[in-house]
């Protein structure tokens, strides 16, 4: 049992830009990196293994192969629970919103989605939409979108390096351009896009909206603006472990190392560590060390046992599991 890297799937979306490529060192010939999908087993983007003998595998093949890898926690979903990504957003997403569970399934044959933003860069003045300034209904809901006035209504947010966004399903959202965030949400890439600015798509047509879908399923209400929970952080003088979201989909921490990290999975949970800064040595007792570069993907089987990070210099990663 070893540990594994993982090279992502990218996505050339045209509000991209080229940080993931420029900052992060993706390895990408598209002209836009708008998103890589680091950890994931949907059939929209997978990730594969970088080397080793498992080398050119998707993660699900690696997984259908060593299934005891997820871990017991997982065995409560019928698939792989957890999609992450880095988004690089040059110009403003579309304003969307995403099913819950019960509506997806039955409409979509898959996950809803809940997930979580932390902002690893901010232009300054760059905001986001999370859900609504004051309680509407459905019919001004249709109405502003009909006649391109929603944004008078939506919830802007002003960003900054650190900040941390719960988006539950159901909450109308967009990040604005001039963000780069670590995206960290369940396993599912159904997304009704509700306002597009007029933009028009690669095939010279405006991209489709999905309003009807959009005003069955979002919440026409102010948004609960805190993270699941308080932070909880732990600190030793080698690192410090920040809670950023814990839900029933994932737990999620942030991993500020300034000498050394000794960590561990169990039988019950794998572990996904995402570089964002800095870089780390991962070694344990087993004949094993890889050294991670800022946005390296790295998954840690569940069983792998006790493991060390140790930085070259001060370091940051996410690191996210299902507990």
């Amino acid at each position: 049992m070893n540990a594994v890297k993982l090279t992502p799937s990218f996505k050339d979306y045209l509000w991209g830009g080229t940080r993931l490529r420029d900052d992060f060192g993706k390895k990408c010939d598209f002209d836009k990196v708008a998103e890589s999908w680091e950890l994931s087993c949907h059939k929209d983007g997978p990730s594969f293994i970088a080397d080793g003998a498992d080398s050119g595998k998707t993660l699900q093949e690696y997984l259908d192969e060593h299934p005891e890898y997820m871990g017991t926690a997982c065995s409560k979903f019928d698939f792989f629970p957890i999609l992450i990504k880095l988004i690089d957003a040059k110009d403003n997403l579309s304003v969307q919103v995403h099913p819950d569970n019960e509506y997806a399934m039955r409409i979509e044959h898959e996950f809803g989605k809940t997930e979580m933003w932390y902002v690893i860069d901010a232009d300054p003045g760059a905001q986001l939409l999370y859900g609504f300034k004051d309680e509407i209904t459905k019919e001004e809901f249709r109405e502003r979108i009909e006649n391109n006035t929603l944004l008078d209504v939506v919830n802007a947010v002003p960003v900054k390096k650190g900040d941390l966004f719960f988006i539950e399903s159901g909450t109308l959202h967009a990040i604005g351009k001039g963000i780069l965030i670590a995206e960290i949400q369940q396993n599912s890439n159904t997304t009704y896009r509700i306002y597009d600015y007029g933009r028009i798509g690669a095939d010279g047509k405006p991209r489709q909206l999905h309003i009807d879908k959009a005003v069955e399923v979002t919440k026409l209400c102010p948004p609960n603006i805190h993270p699941k929970g308080e932070p909880v952080v732990y600190e030793d003088g080698n690192w410090t472990e920040t809670q950023l979201a814990k839900c029933e989909y994932f737990s999620v921490k942030l991993l500020d190392i300034v000498n050394r990290a000794w960590l561990c999975t169990t039988d019950r949970l794998f572990v996904h560590l995402l570089v964002l800064d800095g870089r780390i040595c991962f070694s344990s007792g087993k004949p094993q060390q890889i050294w991670l570069e800022k946005g390296d993907s790295l998954f840690i089987p569940a069983g792998y046992g006790n493991f060390e990070l140790t930085p070259e210099q001060q370091a940051q990663a996410v690191m996210t599991y299902i507990d």
